[in-house]
């Protein structure tokens, strides 16, 4: 196969990962009510409406904790993603070492969001992204895999 094709299929899908990462990031900094982003997953799993939750006057606040919970999640989740694109974009993944150092975190990572989504958050929509980042992921490593044995020739 076409040594520049494996490069770019080894770089651009955790860089897009990396993209993917700053968006969601972003959107949980930016939305007024963040948590009704995965609200079907998250009231079946309190097992009861925000709506129930937020009449009780003792809850009157919980709205500004929850908000404030997913800005310095988003914040996370945006940083990360920053690291991400910031590595690929340094190295392009162009060793052994730079492709295995990261794709070997990302699919430790990947696979652990997947089983806390999977276990924890079952029917939400977020589910479907992981997977689709997975795939990305898969395509990245084969990729990587290919080029690190032609390149070992």
């Amino acid at each position: 196969m076409n040594p520049k094709l494996l490069h770019n299929l080894s770089w651009i899908p955790p860089f897009l990962i990396g993209l993917a990462s700053v968006v969601l990031g972003i959107t949980w900094m930016i939305v007024d009510e963040p948590w009704l982003l995965d609200q079907a997953a998250n009231e079946a799993t309190l097992q009861l409406s925000f709506q129930e939750l937020f009449t009780g006057g003792q809850n009157a606040h919980l709205p500004d904790y929850l908000t404030t919970i997913y800005r310095f999640f988003g914040l996370w989740v945006l940083g990360i993603g920053l690291l991400i694109c910031a590595y690929v974009l340094v190295t392009f993944m162009g060793t052994p070492r730079a492709r295995n150092s990261l794709l070997g975190v990302l699919g430790i990572f990947l696979l652990l969001i997947l089983y806390l989504a999977i276990t924890r958050i079952p029917i939400s929509p977020f589910v479907y992204l992981i997977y689709g980042l997975i795939f990305l992921y898969l395509v990245g490593l084969w990729a990587s895999l290919k080029l690190n044995r032609e390149e070992s020739l």
